[in-house]
């Protein structure tokens, strides 16, 4: 603390030794007091005053002190040191620090208060956004981050730059924030979101009047109607597709049953290439059941990305195993081209395997009978998130030898039950159903399904996978 300010001082004694400064003069002039004793007595209290002033002054400014220090520092009042304080100043600043330890206490309370608004906020399973005036993100909790791939921590992280921007543009979302401003009331929206998987989301759109401590004015509550919607979807194409694609082996069968009950009851040969028939439609209505159950449980789950990792070469070489006999009916060659090193990551080896197998079978199937299949695992780029570019990962590329494929069919190949020559699909034992999981088990994992082909010059699917390059403990010497 430095030194006392003079006129502070000055004033003070003024104000305190004026008033009997100015008796005692009055009564000198009078002749009331002798002119020697008066003058005493004025310098004395003059004296007095300045002496009292300066001891006030001195206990105020080391109060003040110590409330500038508590104020800077945590709201604790730490009772000047040193000369003992006069009772008065003594009792102001008692009742400061009671005051002080009053306000601690509350902003504590407060503190804890909002710290628990803030768990509970970061715990709910709905992803949930804070919006300023201008709609710029300014709080997210872990749902939120999750759903859009942010990397902040706590109840204020940040969600992800480009996801979250494009949500925020989305047409009916912003109508709905428009609304939600102008009219003072929360506002709903229904979303459908293509990238970076498609999604359909419901959005609660809530004004907060006043506006939150952060600055926030817009909270946006999204709820993922994705699987739901999806349920709904699939109950409705699961009746029509299979009522499609079961009717002509079921009536095949049919049809055998009642020739075998009738014309050709006793005729061993025809019963003997019948039963075979019929026990080929059986199986081929066990397979399309079996694409379709799995198509639907790959679709249920598309939305949630995978957590484990996968060895793509191992994964190649047990599915080659398992084709060896119909490589062998085929008198198809598979040139292996493994790089064991291409981990997927993060990635569901029961679904790679699934993909491997359906882009083998595709082509060993639909290939040239007594060709060769080219299958390639190894490292190579992909696009990754528009805000990535091209990023690293890993590539499994299965090409055939065969006729190829038009271009105006190749759009159309992940569709469900589509077919480019619908009878030579049947007869080569496809359900239509391999290239649609193929894309919807890439689709999970945030691949990407390449498909090239010239008529008469074979055709080729590339699947990009994010992964890395794995580090192998070298061998010793």
């Amino acid at each position: 603390m430095g030194r006392l300010p003079l006129r502070r001082v000055l004033g003070a004694a003024g104000l305190i030794g004026a008033v009997p400064a100015a008796v005692l003069l009055a009564l000198t002039l009078a002749g009331a007091l002798a002119p020697g004793p008066g003058l005493l007595g004025l310098l004395a209290c003059l004296l007095g005053a300045l002496l009292v002033a300066t001891l006030w002054i001195h206990n105020l400014a080391r109060l003040a002190e110590a409330l500038r220090r508590a104020a800077a520092e945590d709201g604790r009042l730490v009772p000047p040191s040193g000369t003992p304080l006069l009772p008065a100043v003594e009792e102001i600043a008692e009742g400061v620090s009671r005051l002080a330890r009053t306000l601690a206490e509350q902003g504590a309370l407060v503190g804890r208060l909002r710290r628990a608004d803030e768990a509970i906020v970061e715990s709910l399973p709905d992803p949930l956004l804070v919006l300023s005036p201008e709609r710029v993100p300014l709080r997210a909790n872990a749902a939120a981050r999750a759903l859009f791939g942010g990397e902040g921590t706590g109840a204020r992280g940040g969600p992800g730059g480009g996801d979250v921007a494009a949500l925020l543009r989305h047409p009916a979302l912003a109508a709905a924030v428009d609304r939600a401003l102008a009219d003072r009331r929360p506002q709903t929206a229904d979303l459908a979101l293509p990238v970076p998987v498609a999604r359909e989301i419901a959005a609660q759109v809530i004004p907060m009047e006043p506006a939150l401590a952060d600055g926030g004015r817009i909270v946006i509550v999204l709820s993922d109607r994705t699987r739901e919607r999806a349920v709904e979807r699939m109950r409705a194409d699961f009746v029509a597709n299979a009522s499609h694609e079961l009717r002509t082996p079921l009536a095949s069968l049919i049809g055998f049953i009642e020739t075998l009950r009738g014309p050709a009851e006793d005729d061993r040969a025809a019963r003997t290439r019948f039963l075979g028939i019929m026990a080929e439609q059986s199986e081929r209505m066990r397979r399309l059941i079996d694409d379709l159950l799995g198509l639907s449980r790959i679709e249920l789950t598309e939305h949630q990305p995978p957590t484990g990792q996968a060895h793509l070469a191992a994964i190649a070489r047990a599915e080659l195993a398992a084709l060896e006999p119909l490589l062998q009916a085929r008198r198809v060659t598979v040139l292996p081209a493994l790089e064991e090193a291409a981990l997927a990551v993060p990635a569901d080896a029961e679904q790679l395997a699934q993909v491997v197998r359906n882009l083998l079978e595709n082509a060993v199937r639909h290939g040239r009978e007594g060709g060769e299949v080219r299958l390639r695992v190894g490292l190579g780029e992909g696009a990754g998130r528009r805000s990535e570019g091209r990023v690293a990962g890993v590539v499994l590329e299965v090409a055939d030898d065969g006729p190829g494929i038009p271009k105006e069919h190749i759009p159309r190949l992940t569709e469900r039950f589509y077919r480019v020559d619908k009878g030579r699909s049947r007869s080569a034992g496809g359900t239509g159903l391999g290239l649609a999981i193929v894309k919807h088990i890439v689709n999970r994992h945030r691949g990407q399904l390449t498909i090239e082909s010239e008529e008469g010059a074979g055709a080729s699917f590339r699947v990009w996978l994010p992964g890395v390059a794995e580090e192998r403990p070298q061998a010793a010497a």
